[in-house]
């Protein structure tokens, strides 16, 4: 674990964190406005003792707009007891709120004031009508229904929930109705259109075979009792439910391939079109075992491409712990590259995309970036490619946590839960040679004044100023926001993609956005689509505007159809609504939208 600088002092409720200026380049700046912003939610992993493995892996947060009214609401995921018949006075660390404990939903309200709107979350759980009071992991925010609101759908271990926005402010179960009640262990799944027909499927990642009567006791190699690693238990397959346009999903895994591959033990999904052929990919991060890459072919068909690719594997070709994954492209070359977090002593994986159309193929740069070394004592969860100081290149954020006991931090009365680690950001620099690498950001800078054992991470403008914000889940421990003040004096172009009228003008998921510029490569953005680590983020898309001119925007939609508008107003979002635009490139002719 690296050491963290000292004389770092702050406080959660108005902390001020600051990272190295690079000349001609902003300072990275974050404000902590967790107390300040309302923000009063704690994660409880109901631990008894036992080190029941399901304790150390939740959980995670969405940023959505439920209410339609242009800011990002908040929805996190609690956890729960672990057997002994409901009985919370067994936990280690006391259950202090309503029992049973559920997952919360906050509403943002924005406050305008001189320095910029001021973020207020009101916990709305209660009149909302979300009963979730399962043993929580992730969750996905989409319009799954096409009716012009975001609905939730929760992961769990155990039965998944799906919670329909009604639109009044209420969310109703839809679950059984719905098909969506999995049983398994999910951690995460990507909402994205699967087969091109504009609606949005779900893809979900499933994780171990565990339950209460499989649980085995786990030792450290010093004959202590410990938290299991995945191999313990068998994987579990994952699912792929089709949409039939109205919120009714059937499993299509079977028929899709998903069947042909080995199941892995499933942490992490985004979606993407990662070959270059205008079809949505999925990726998908397996713990300890070679991850799945999975090529749209299309006809309904998904091929698993991982090892062929060079995704499956790092550069040792060694399967490495995956738990979060996020794609963005880095070099700026025009495609998306994947980046993921793992287990400490193994450091995180960049993947460079260097594929052509209709032919994956990844190599890993993550030593060639200098990224290796700083990961190298790092167990990580959420992450996400962020333009953190606003220069237009895409960072890197890394929330870190423990699963296992370290030596020399044993388990206390006052500290029961010992996994915390310092979290990280990697700036993206020249490297003097034409090409990228990444700049550790000052030690602290996502931190606060402790570290925690944090798990989600969901990457958004919350206050809507135009850079983006985190929110960060700890397990055990609380939620957290950070606010990003990093050069907000100037200009920005902000975009949010979304359907026709006969998709309810929802958020598209998948979409990749490509910002044309006057004398230099276009800035390339992925617009939903999953990612990071049971967590969902915003849908909209901002790049800076300081630089070159801004010429047009482009979307690529999911059915591979593209259309281009001429650059928005600045310091605004701008909503790009499918079929408004003018078709671009060469393109089959689809129904209209």
């Amino acid at each position: 674990m690296r050491a963290r600088a000292a004389g770092i002092a702050v406080s959660l409720a108005s902390a001020v964190l600051s990272g190295p200026a690079r000349a001609g380049e902003n300072e990275v700046l974050f404000t902590d406005a967790t107390r300040s912003a309302g923000l009063d939610f704690r994660h409880w992993n109901g631990m008894s003792g036992h080190l029941y493995y399901p304790e150390v892996v939740g959980a995670g947060a969405a940023l959505f707009d439920y209410d339609n009214d242009g800011d990002l609401d908040l929805y996190l995921v609690q956890g729960n007891l672990l057997g002994n018949e409901g009985d919370r006075t067994s936990a280690t660390t006391p259950w202090k709120g309503d029992w049973p404990p559920r997952d919360r939903l906050y509403r943002n309200d924005l406050e305008p004031s001189d320095d910029g709107a001021a973020v207020r979350f009101i916990d709305v759980t209660e009149e909302s009508g979300i009963a979730a009071t399962g043993y929580g992991m992730g969750v996905v925010a989409a319009d799954l229904d096409n009716d012009g609101w975001v609905d939730l759908y929760v992961l769990n271990l155990g039965a998944n929930q799906l919670w329909r926005n009604e639109g009044d402010g209420t969310f109703s179960d839809r679950t059984e109705a719905s098909g969506t009640g999995d049983p398994r262990w999910s951690v995460a799944a990507a909402a994205a259109d699967y087969d091109g027909d504009l609606d949005l499927d779900l893809f979900v990642v499933n994780y171990l075979n565990f339950s209460l009567a499989t649980h085995k006791t786990c030792l450290t190699e010093r004959g202590e009792v410990d938290y299991c690693l995945p191999s313990a238990y068998q994987p579990a397959a994952d699912a792929l439910l089709v949409n039939d346009g109205s919120g009714r999903f059937e499993d299509a895994a079977v028929a899709a391939g998903l069947a042909a591959a080995r199941p892995g033990n499933g942490l992490g999904i985004l979606a993407a079109d990662l070959d270059g052929d205008r079809r949505l990919d999925f990726y998908v991060a397996n713990d300890l075992m070679p991850n799945h890459l999975w090529l749209n072919g299309g006809n309904g068909e998904l091929v698993e491409d991982g090892l062929i690719s060079g995704a499956a594997l790092n550069a040792d070709g060694e399967a490495e712990a995956s738990m979060g994954v996020t794609a963005g492209d880095y070099d700026g070359d025009g495609d998306p590259d994947l980046f993921l977090t793992h287990f400490h002593r193994e450091t995180n994986t960049l993947y460079r995309n260097d594929s052509q159309p209709g032919s994956a193929q990844f190599r890993d740069r993550t030593n060639a970036t200098d990224l290796g070394r700083p990961s190298w004592d790092a167990t990580a969860f959420g992450t996400a490619f962020v333009d953190l100081d606003n220069d237009g290149w895409l960072d890197l954020a890394a929330v870190n946590g423990a699963v296992t006991f370290a030596a020399g931090r044993p388990r206390t009365k006052d500290d029961p839960f010992p996994l915390d680690q310092p979290n990280q950001a990697f700036l993206n620099v020249a490297d003097g040679a034409g090409g990228r690498r990444f700049e550790p950001a000052a030690d602290g800078l996502l931190d606060g004044e402790t570290p925690f054992v944090s798990r989600g991470l969901a990457a958004g403008d919350v206050d809507n100023d135009g850079d983006t914000d985190l929110i960060i889940t700890n397990n055990n421990g609380p939620a957290r926001l950070l606010l990003n003040q990093t050069g907000t004096e100037g200009d920005w172009i902000g975009v949010a993609p979304v359907l026709g009228a006969a998709r309810g003008r929802r958020p598209a998921s998948g979409v990749t956005v490509r910002v044309h510029r006057a004398g230099a490569p276009p800035l390339v953005r992925l617009a939903g689509g999953g990612g990071s680590y049971a967590s969902w983020g915003d849908p909209r898309v901002t790049v800076p505007a300081g630089g070159p001119k801004v010429d047009r925007i482009e979307v690529q939609w999911t059915d591979g159809t593209t259309e281009e508008w001429p650059a928005p107003p600045p310091r605004a979002y701008t909503s790009l609504v499918r079929g408004s635009g003018e078709r671009s490139g060469e393109q089959e002719d689809d129904a209209p939208p």
